[in-house]
């Protein structure tokens, strides 16, 4: 238990040299000084030994086992007053740095003798992992105010930090339920179009003719029209990179960030339609498998297996990827690639696997756009450097477009998104190969 002096002490101490300074130049005033002080320093100690022990307080730290990335978590520490007096503490709170403080870090709690008080504080978590609290120090007036004590509690605990699922339930919510939709996002239509037959019904203008049923409509001497709804039970597979184009920053998270997000999108999404989901990440090597499988305890086993991914400083290997998940996932499925290209080695790598997963799965490739270089691009050039710069963006995006082309050709579906808007796209993108019945 430590201890500084607090101000009444030094305010009495200079009361004592103040009678030297008023000219008071003796020997009795040297020797009422020095008795004094010596009373006062005397006062301090008995203030020191009467003051509360460690244990005359508990103090308690209270918070979710996860933290969702980019919102505010809180934090509550709640501290107990045994001692026989209200005790006024300064309360301050060793948080990870990793994380952002939304509020002051040091607070004021008074607490009467016999009760508890709780200090809730709040803190923005910038990267997805674990991290560890240190521990709670408390800061309190001795009885007679001469000394501040300070105590140190051993309240360290781990917390995970996961993506923020809040997007992802709200396009789940939007998806499959009777809202009415966010901008930008198709609803589920269950019934109409997929793969299985539900039933027969009467047509009405806008139903499909080749979904007519014409021997139900001679039987029946009206046109009828059969009803399928959206296959359940399928599968659909993220292949997420972890390499070290995935390391670039868009706003505040990197695109790892987003691509993680929108993995949870679909996987939400998918899930709740009753479908498998399944992951593989991967940088140089498989880093993470989640086999598919349904169900909302598989969403937990995705946020386990998605919060501790980083992006490696290193080329990916979509070789070793797409062979891992052709050895393991052999039943059809919408294969979803998140991933970046930037020169046409990876293109014709990443185009070479993909083909070879068609037409046994339908593979999604999906490119985190960079909004940086599209505005490179439309800007009017000032200097040569800016005309160099703008004509290797140039040269980027087109390569970019290619790769995506030569995927559709082969009969894959690819598309190039604004990180700001993976998410909504992947998942609408979803909504229409389900309600086109493409798996």
């Amino acid at each position: 238990m430590k201890f500084v002096f607090a101000t009444r002490f030094f305010v009495l101490l200079a009361a004592g040299f103040a009678m030297l300074s008023l000219g008071w130049i003796s020997h009795r005033a040297l020797y009422v000084t020095l008795v004094y002080d010596a009373g006062l320093l005397a006062a301090a100690v008995a203030d020191y030994l009467l003051s509360e022990r460690p244990k005359a307080f508990r103090v308690e730290h209270e918070m979710e086992e996860r933290f969702a990335m980019g919102a505010d978590n809180e934090v509550t520490i709640k501290i107990m007053n045994r001692a026989r007096r209200k005790i006024t503490f300064v309360v301050k709170d060793e948080y990870p740095a990793q994380m952002e403080l939304v509020t002051p870090r040091e607070a004021q709690l008074t607490v009467p003798a016999g009760h508890f008080r709780a200090w809730r504080y709040s803190l923005l978590p910038t990267a997805r992992g674990k991290y560890g609290f240190g521990n709670t120090v408390l800061r309190f007036r001795t009885r007679l105010g001469l000394l501040w004590r300070q105590v140190t509690y051993q309240t360290a605990c781990d917390v995970k930090v996961y993506p923020d699922i809040r997007e992802a339930i709200k396009h789940e919510i939007y998806a499959h339920r009777n809202r009415r939709p966010e901008p930008g996002l198709r609803r589920m239509r269950v019934r109409g179009q997929g793969r299985e037959f539900e039933s027969l019904r009467e047509f009405v203008i806008g139903d499909e003719i080749r979904h007519i049923s014409w021997a139900a409509t001679a039987r029946r001497g009206k046109v009828i029209t059969r009803q399928y709804t959206v296959e359940r039970s399928q599968n659909i597979v993220v292949l997420l990179d972890t390499g070290q184009l995935m390391t670039a920053r868009i706003g505040k998270l990197t695109k790892l960030d987003h691509a993680v997000n929108a993995t949870l999108s679909i996987g939400y999404v998918a899930a709740a339609g009753g479908d498998n989901v399944g992951l593989v990440a991967f940088s140089r090597r498989v880093v993470s498998y989640l086999p598919p499988r349904r169900g909302r305890d598989q969403i937990n086993r995705l946020m386990e297996a998605l919060y501790s991914l980083e992006p490696q400083m290193i080329e990916p290997s979509y070789k070793r990827a797409f062979s891992f998940f052709s050895a393991n996932c052999k039943r059809r499925s919408l294969v979803v690639i998140l991933t970046d290209l930037v020169d046409q080695d990876a293109s014709a790598e990443l185009l070479a696997h993909t083909s070879q997963l068609i037409p046994r799965h339908l593979p999604l490739i999906i490119t985190i756009g960079d909004t940086d270089l599209r505005e490179l691009v439309r800007a009017a050039p000032a200097t040569p450097a800016h005309v160099y710069r703008q004509a290797v963006a140039e040269e980027i995006l087109r390569q970019r477009e290619e790769a995506l082309m030569r995927i559709r050709h082969a009969g894959g579906l690819a598309l190039d998104v604004p990180a700001g808007r993976l998410s909504l796209e992947l998942v609408n993108k979803y909504l229409e190969v389900k309600e086109r019945g493409l798996l």
